[in-house]
This record gives C-alpha cells, sequence and structure tokens, in this order.
C-alpha cells in the first residue's frame, strides 16, 4: 500500500516561535523535528495568505496566478476590485491533479478555497467563504453533517481586529476546536489518501496579542493581563496537532508548514498621504487633519491630474495613471518606466519616524515572477521589511500612524514561514 500524506497548514505559524523560543514547550512538533526535517521556509512576494498558499498548491508564482492579494483589480479601471475566489484560480491544484489520478482527498479550509469545485473526496471552503449557508463545501450535502455536528461552522473569527480581547480569545480558540474537531472525524471516517488542512486562528492570534509578548513592540504592557496569550495558543495550537497525528496511519507522510512569518508592526506608513506630497496624486479636495481620516473610497480624485495612486494592506501597491491603459491615464507610455524608477528611489531611501532607514523594497513584478497574469501593481512595495503596515487613507496628518486604518492590529507578516517533513514510519 502506497503511503498517505497529510499536511497541516499553520497560517502564520513564525519559525522562530515554533524551532527555537517554545520549541520544549510543543512537544508534538519537537518529536516531528526530531524524526524528520524543518527550517524556514521562504514565501511568495507578496508573502500574504492569498497568494502564498494558492502558490505551494499550483506550484505557480503569484504572477502566473495573477493574484496578487485579498483583493485585485478586475481590470484596468479605478474601482472595480474583487476579493480573491476559487474561481480566478485557473492553474489545477495539488489535489485535483491528485483527483484526476484516482487518489481520495480531503481539503479543509485552504485560500482561497470559496467555492469549492468537484473532487474525489471532500472539500470544505476557506475564511473567504462568506456564509455558511452557502454551499461552502463539496458535496454540498457535507455542510449539513458538519452543521450536525458543530452547530455553525466558524470558517474565520468575524471581526478579528477588535479592542474586545477576551471575546477574541474565546473566538479563536472555539474555531480552532472546531476545525481540528471536523478534521479529525473526517480522517476517522473517510477513506483518503491526501489530506490538506489550513487553520487561520494562528494568524488571528499574532494579530491580536503581538504587542503583548513582545517587549520590542512600541505598544508593548509588561502589565498586560494577555503577555501569554500567544505562548498559551501555541502549546493549544501543539496539542491539536497531536491529535492529528494519532489519526494516521504508521507510513504518512506528515508536512507542517506556514504561508509566511510573523513580526512585531512598528506602525503604518501613509502612501497615499505620501504620494500627494510629492505631488503624484492630486484630489479635488484634500481632508483636513482635524477632520479626521478619510478611506481611500471617500476621496474625490483628480484623474486627469493623478500619476499615481496606492493600497493599503500588509504590503503596498502602488499604480500608475498610463495613458490608453486607465479610462483617464496621463502618463504617457514613453515615461512609464522612468516614473516607476523615480518613485522606486524615492520609496527605497525613505527614512523612518526618528530618522533611521526603513529598508523599504519596491518589486516590479516582471522582474520576480515568470508570467504577469491579471492586473498586477506596478510597484509592490515592502515598507522596512514588512515592519511597517501601507495606510490606504488620508488625512492623518503625518505619514506615520501607529495605528491600522481598518482596525487593532498589532502584526505584520515575516517572509519566512516554517516547514517541517517527517514520516510517521
Amino acid at each position: 500500500m502506497k503511503p498517505k500524506v497529510a499536511i497541516i497548514g499553520l497560517d502564520s505559524a513564525e519559525p522562530s516561535l515554533v524551532f527555537q523560543r517554545w520549541g520544549e514547550e510543543l512537544p508534538h512538533l519537537t518529536a516531528l523535528r526530531r524524526q524528520g526535517l524543518f527550517g524556514p521556509l521562504e514565501s511568495v512576494i507578496p508573502a500574504i495568505t492569498v497568494p502564498a498558499w494558492a502558490c505551494m498548491a499550483s506550484s505557480k508564482d503569484p504572477g502566473t496566478l495573477g493574484l496578487y492579494g485579498f483583493r485585485n483589480r478586475k481590470d484596468y479601471s479605478y474601482d472595480n476590485l474583487a476579493i480573491a475566489t476559487s474561481r480566478a484560480l485557473r492553474e489545477p491544484l495539488l489535489w485535483e491533479l491528485l483527483s484526476h489520478q484516482g487518489k481520495r482527498v480531503i481539503v479543509l479550509g485552504v485560500p482561497p478555497g470559496y467555492p469549492p469545485r468537484p473532487v474525489n473526496g471532500l472539500w470544505l471552503g476557506c475564511f473567504l467563504t462568506p456564509s455558511v449557508e452557502e454551499e461552502w463545501t463539496f458535496p454540498p450535502s457535507l455542510r449539513h453533517d458538519i452543521a450536525r455536528w458543530v452547530g455553525e461552522y466558524m470558517v474565520d473569527v468575524k471581526g478579528f481586529r477588535t479592542d474586545r480581547k477576551d471575546w477574541l480569545l474565546d473566538q479563536i480558540y472555539t474555531m480552532t476546536r472546531q476545525h481540528f474537531g471536523v478534521a479529525r472525524r473526517l480522517l476517522q471516517e473517510q477513506e483518503w489518501d491526501f489530506f490538506i488542512m489550513v487553520e487561520i486562528g494562528v494568524d488571528r492570534i499574532h494579530h491580536g496579542f503581538w504587542k503583548d509578548m513582545d517587549p520590542c513592540h512600541p505598544k508593548h504592557d509588561p502589565c498586560s493581563p494577555y503577555r501569554e496569550a500567544v505562548r498559551e495558543y501555541y502549546r493549544f495550537l501543539d496539542a491539536e496537532v497531536g491529535s492529528l497525528l494519532d489519526c494516521f496511519e504508521p507510513g504518512t507522510k506528515v508536512f507542517v508548514l506556514s504561508d509566511h512569518g510573523a513580526q512585531r508592526m512598528e506602525g503604518g506608513f501613509c502612501l497615499n498621504e505620501w504620494l500627494l506630497q510629492e505631488g503624484y496624486l492630486v484630489l479635488e479636495e484634500e481632508p483636513q487633519a482635524s477632520s479626521g481620516p478619510r478611506r481611500w473610497k471617500e476621496l474625490r480624485v483628480d484623474w486627469g491630474r493623478t500619476r499615481a495612486w496606492g493600497e493599503g494592506g500588509y504590503y503596498g501597491r502602488l499604480f500608475l495613471n498610463v495613458q490608453g491603459r486607465e479610462p483617464q491615464g496621463i502618463v504617457a507610455p514613453k515615461d512609464y518606466e522612468g516614473l516607476r524608477e523615480e518613485i522606486r528611489e524615492k520609496l527605497e531611501a525613505l527614512q523612518g519616524p526618528k530618522g533611521e532607514p526603513l529598508g523599504n523594497r519596491c518589486f516590479k513584478p516582471e522582474e520576480i515572477y515568470r508570467q504577469v497574469r491579471g492586473v498586477p501593481p506596478d510597484l509592490i512595495v515592502y515598507l522596512g521589511n514588512l515592519r511597517w503596515r501601507s495606510i490606504g487613507s488620508v488625512g492623518w496628518g503625518s505619514l506615520y500612524t501607529v495605528e491600522n486604518d481598518t482596525g487593532p492590529d498589532e502584526a505584520n507578516h515575516a517572509q519566512q514561514g516554517m516547514f517541517l517533513y517527517a514520516d510517521l514510519g
């Protein structure tokens, strides 16, 4: 009998915590390390849940997939953004290839996994599933079974960017228990050759509680009642991983992976505010700092005088307003590369709020991807090696903020995730 393969995805799991800082407190992961191979795993650029897991599952880079983040431009208009779904994936995924070869697969929560497509086995949608009232499972009848087992299934912690920390902790633990409980039941009751799941709770605990454990975080409180929250969750997660290992028969090939790591977030850099100051972005009416920040969709952009604009997120996405490409483009194609290089040089030379070098890096899609499909950013901007988040709103009165404009957030992504492989034989 050929061995089975199981992949346990821990979204955002930070290798320095798993392998060094808390390694001896995580007995199941440590046992796998001692009998197998492990190390840091370089993520894709951008190091974000979408597209990273899809790149792993397809062995294609973000440019080939045409996925550059959770939201992507559908065309070259100014406001036609779409949330990434499985419909955007035109490359076959690992479990689909295995299905075509007659292998039975179980796929749980791998982004972007909504809506699930037909496979030889089972497929549950990911945290981007809009509602569990939708057909978020394959086969569709599976959602009714899951509802009988656990009630309303939590694909994510909705509203995880919150100051309600007790509530957030409870929700993360409840969700993680559900996910692993359903995984165990399916492993025990179904025939399978290949299994993969992705647990999003790791990412949510980082975003909610990183400052409480990290004395170098700018908002760290050494007396915080949540200073052990991340550590205790990792211990809990290790036990849940151990419960899955008990479901695997001898000889199973086990991988434990993360799509990217995590690190403290120093703050936010107001990308569009900077573009305003530099004269690349022009508004019909600039917001006053006294009236508070305004989101991008609330702004009236003077496209006839705007050469560049950006979007917020874990990394910055910068677009040029090009003649013949955008509806009101003003950047002549012959000037495109010169302007892009000019902005790149300025961003990479930026200093932080205390005059310190940030070490920003700007990537041109055609230089880092084998193919460039869809509508990519003209520049992919890593701010302070992802220690700073890109802020898309304007009117902060400063280029730097200590807050995220989408809600409380204590961590950002790191370029290296984790890799662990062991043969249970």
